[in-house]
């Protein structure tokens, strides 16, 4: 009989990657303890997709869905393989959570609510009987012969035959995300790729974003130029704040403008009418300003931008906005054109980790078996989740790499691979 220090898998960190790993492993029979630094599990997961947990994405077909994390996607095939994207449909479903399938293909629970993502889990931890420990911070680690025999706790020591580190990035720090596990799989002899902030709202340098802080834009597209050249392009949605821009493409923009900074200065170029070409554009334009003949320039755009969006655009274009529409000129009507399809934003930082929904980095990949999520160095060391270096876009993406990796770990852990 084993007390009750000992165990046969110790998972730690219970966000989405611990608790699916601790929850398979001990569907598979085994005696698991689930070790969280916080008084409750999924602290970060309840704030996903604004508190309504957009917890996958329909893309059944694994190798583009692992497109989507770029160079390092392949290393999900397996992952993806073994619980993919239908299977967690299925599973949550199983448990009396349906998906729902929004805008752009991304799944949130029917109620719209992530707490009935976070109670499913709960359940099939308490199906497994898992041990868990709240307020239990690892202290540090004891390992020879390339096995890992016990972590240290505050108030007492675990032993377990597997660990499992499902510890998280550095995003939402507030949420105990604090890169913990970083230092332990250095200790131990893993590589980190530097851990950068993935998925982060961007500051920019023009004032007037303050004016219209609130206003959502739907159907824009989003350009990244440096020295002239175009680095990246998006199509969707995105938000004006206080500080600049977010939503879903610049967030998804993010990573690639934080990096390009790092060499200079950037532009973003954003085209309000994207299904408009400048022709077509410009008579829709003289259309409107037909229509308000006799009035003022001011009054004439109501049908053409959001209202917020208005004196922005009037002030930019230098055009007076007591000006009879009947009056502009073909060269004003130009300067208009160009903001409509080409207003430029200046970003100057990401917001940081405090306000990232994911991190860019971790542990290399090379040092582990994505067949297993086993560790190369480690012989009874598995990883999971977004303490790996695996970070895709935003709509589902980076939880459902987190149930993919949890499951074949905690799986894994229990069939000796």
């Amino acid at each position: 009989m084993k007390d009750n220090n000992s165990f046969d898998s110790a998972v730690i960190g219970g966000g989405p990657a611990g608790m699916m790993a601790a929850g398979r492993a001990a569907e598979l029979g085994a005696k698991v303890v689930l070790i969280e630094k916080n008084e409750i599990l999924g602290k970060k997961l309840l704030l996903t997709g604004k508190g309504r947990c957009n917890f996958t994405h329909k893309e059944f077909n694994i190798k583009k869905f692992a497109e989507k994390f770029g160079r390092n996607g392949r290393f999900l095939y397996r992952a993806l393989s073994v619980f993919g994207v239908k299977e967690v449909i299925d599973f949550f479903e199983s448990w009396g959570v349906k998906g729902k399938v929004e805008q752009g293909d991304r799944i949130f629970p029917e109620n719209g609510n992530a707490q009935d993502i976070l109670n499913v889990l709960v359940k099939y931890l308490a199906e497994g009987r898992v041990t868990i420990l709240y307020n239990s911070k690892v202290i540090s680690s004891k390992h020879r012969n390339r096995k890992i025999f016990q972590v240290l706790l505050r108030d007492r020591h675990i032993s377990a035959s597997k660990y499992i580190i499902c510890t998280g990035g550095k995003s939402y720090p507030q949420t105990g995300s604090t890169g913990d596990g970083y230092q332990w799989a250095e200790q131990l002899g893993h590589t980190i790729i530097e851990p950068v902030p993935a998925l982060n709202p961007v500051k920019t340098s023009e004032d007037w974003v303050r004016e219209v802080q609130g206003l959502s834009l739907k159907n824009v597209s989003l350009k990244l130029f440096q020295n002239g050249k175009k680095c990246d392009e998006r199509f969707g949605e995105m938000l004006f704040t206080h500080f600049g821009v977010s939503g879903p493409i610049v967030m998804d923009m993010s990573k690639n403008i934080g990096t390009l900074l790092k060499n200079g200065p950037v532009k973003l170029i954003l085209d309000l009418k994207p299904a408009l070409d400048f022709k077509k554009l410009d008579k829709r334009i003289q259309r409107d300003l037909e229509k308000f003949k006799g009035r003022m320039f001011k009054n004439s755009l109501k049908e053409l931008l959001p209202l917020s969006m208005i004196p922005v655009i009037i002030r930019l274009s230098g055009i007076e906005p007591s000006k009879q529409v009947d009056y502009i000129t073909r060269e004003e009507r130009n300067k208009l054109i160009h903001l409509f399809k080409e207003l430029e934003l200046t970003p100057t930082e990401l917001l940081g980790f405090k306000w990232s929904v994911v991190t860019s980095g971790g542990i290399a990949l090379k040092e582990i078996n994505p067949n297993t999520m086993c560790s190369k160095k480690i012989e009874n060391l598995y990883f999971a989740g977004e303490i790996l270096d695996l970070d895709g876009p935003s709509g589902g993406y980076n939880l459902q790499e987190c149930w993919s990796t949890g499951y074949l770990a905690g799986e894994s852990a229990v069939k000796g691979h």
